[in-house]
């Protein structure tokens, strides 16, 4: 074992060696002061009321998490950044934007609960009567039967509304006046109804076998209900938002809209507006595609990207060999960093990653690789597939688009990564952003570029694949988010100018759209490669540190926005206030 003292002075961000040194575990970057035990406190206290107030789409649950957030702005408000130091100073301005954000998306949420107000007539009676049994008062059993009764009738009349308005249908009294329900609006209410339906559920649960009286009065209404609910939340799914499970279904999102935009831009600290980063998108993408028309010409198919592209998607391993090409592309990838020594990679990092193979089911949304958390998802057709997704799946996934792909998500990308986050400022992963996590990727993918990493045209087209499709991922989600582009336009844009197989740009643009993440996930990819590829060019174009010194000490601040990272880093040049000023483009 290394003794902890050495590693501290091995990686001390200004005095790692340049010249090659040993691969050491990282140091634990000091995590003293007021601000750090703060952030403790407030993530243990937001954890605490997420858990308990967990009534989804409750007005209850937006108001006390809006009471909570705003009194701890309060506190941080409170905090003079002139006595603090300046690792001190980056974890308060990284409180205080996080907590602007969490205000911003709750803003959000109850705007698309008012949205759906309308079709969800049953939501205030069942959480009320949810909300009184977990406040521990008495159940009135009789009076819960008398609420519960009414909702299969209340339901009825709302469908016929929606299918009035389906149908311009005008009405003859105001409170049949026919509802325009949107599949986007459909989807997300159905998905609600499912949540509210399981909240009844556990009431009843709860209480039913326990108080005699209670399964007496309330069981028939109670089942009624449940069934009424479940039967309108298929119909919302499959008839209006036309969500059947099947293969031929549309695809269906939840735009946020630009205000939400600006918002998540103003918590990444990116000074800019969706319109001019869809420019910077178009400017890398047009890059790509003229390096493409290079690397074709060298192939023998000049002014013919397209041939030279379906040349090296035809490289692909046979069936069972598809594991081994990645473990053999990692491998190389390590030798290929520790002989140029420009990161740190501990001991233990490189040994515990290990693969997995991403199911048919889970290639509808991971077409290609992801990071699992110490395992790489490796994508590749199986026996049970349809003759042309395997087909189209095996191109996806050739050896020259897999030979960046790995060290992506393995190391130096996600897999380190995640090791050094783990054990270096962990408080700091609350603040994680994929301007940051993804970015990270991208520049090492930039500078790999740089540094030679591709030996062959073949291998050339493979790089540039994923980085026009990362410039394509700006466009595609921010017009998405904006209302200006279609799931089908979106999958028509990432096939003709990217060169996707349709079922794999299908699968991206599924995930693109499904409202797990944040909006702004896809574009973080290759903007925040430009930010960590700009602050690079500062710090090593400069000669103030070398790659390695750069590496490791962008890994020890954690996944936090690059323009804090770039304050943190240059003490003597940028302040933290003026941080999310920082305007990257080259502009």
């Amino acid at each position: 074992m290394i003794h902890a003292a050495i590693v501290c002075v091995l990686l001390a961000a200004c005095q790692v060696p340049a010249q090659p040194a040993p691969h050491v575990e990282p140091a634990s970057a000091p995590d003293t002061g007021p601000v750090p035990n703060l952030i403790r406190r407030y993530e243990t206290e937001r954890n605490d009321l997420r858990r308990f107030h967990d009534l989804a789409w409750s007005e209850a649950r937006i108001a006390r998490l809006r009471e909570h957030t705003e009194s701890w702005r309060g506190v941080v408000t409170g905090v003079d950044p002139g006595v603090l130091d300046r690792s001190n100073q980056v974890d308060a301005a990284l409180l205080a934007s996080h907590l602007d954000h969490a205000l911003a998306e709750l803003d959000l949420e109850s705007r698309r609960l008012a949205e759906m107000g309308p079709v969800l007539p049953f939501r205030e009676v069942v959480q009320r009567i949810v909300a009184e049994s977990r406040a521990l008062k008495e159940v009135d059993a009789p009076a819960a039967a008398a609420a519960l009764a009414p909702l299969a009738a209340e339901l009825r009349a709302v469908r016929g509304r929606i299918e009035a308005g389906r149908k311009g249908e005008a009405a003859s009294k105001p409170e049949d006046a026919p509802l325009a329900v949107s599949p986007v609006l459909a989807r997300r209410a159905a998905g609600a109804a499912d949540t509210i339906r399981r909240q009844l559920d556990e009431w009843y649960e709860f209480h039913a076998g326990f108080e005699p009286e209670f399964s007496w009065w309330v069981k028939q209404p109670y089942e009624g209900a449940r069934a009424a609910m479940e039967e309108y939340a298929k119909y919302l799914r499959e008839e209006i938002a036309g969500q059947r499970g099947e293969d031929a279904d549309p695809l269906v999102g939840d735009p946020v809209g630009r205000e939400s935009l600006l918002a998540d831009l103003r918590a990444e600290m990116i000074p800019y507006s969706p319109e001019e980063l869809i420019a910077i998108g178009d400017r890398e993408l047009a890059w790509c595609e003229a390096e493409m028309k290079k690397a074709s010409a060298e192939m023998g198919l000049v002014d013919d990207w397209r041939a030279a592209l379906a040349r090296v998607k035809a490289d692909h391993v046979p069936p069972g060999k598809q594991d081994e090409l990645a473990a053999e592309q990692s491998r190389f990838a390590i030798q290929w960093l520790k002989e140029r020594d420009l990161v740190t990679i501990p001991p233990m990092c490189e040994e515990t990653w290990r693969l997995r193979m991403i199911t048919p089911a889970q290639q509808k949304t991971w077409p290609f690789a992801v990071y699992f958390g110490q395992a790489m998802g490796v994508s590749y057709p199986t026996d049970g597939m349809k003759h042309d997704d395997k087909l189209m799946s095996m191109r996806g996934n050739n050896r020259h688009f897999n030979r960046i792909v790995t060290p992506h998500e393995l190391i130096p990308g996600h897999h380190l990564q995640g090791y050094v986050e783990s054990r270096v400022r962990p408080y700091r992963q609350m603040f994680s952003t994929p301007f940051l996590v993804e970015g990270w990727a991208l520049h090492w993918e930039m500078l790999m570029w740089d540094l030679g990493y591709p030996t062959s045209p073949e291998d050339r087209i493979g790089m540039l694949f994923w980085r026009a499709h990362r410039c394509a991922r700006i466009t595609v989600s921010l017009r998405f988010h904006l209302g200006q582009m279609t799931p089908e336009e979106m999958i028509d844009f990432l096939v003709e100018r990217v060169g996707h197989e349709r079922f794999g740009a299908t699968s991206e643009v599924r995930r693109y759209i499904s409202g797990d993440y944040s909006p702004l996930y896809q574009c973080g990819y290759m903007i925040g490669g430009l930010q960590v590829r700009a602050l690079h060019r500062e710090l090593v174009g400069s000669g103030g540190m070398t790659h390695r010194q750069f590496h490791d000490a962008v890994l020890r601040e954690g996944p936090i926005p690059v323009a804090l990272m770039r304050a943190a880093l240059m003490p003597g040049r940028t302040s933290v206030a003026d941080a999310p000023a920082w305007r990257f483009g080259g502009e």
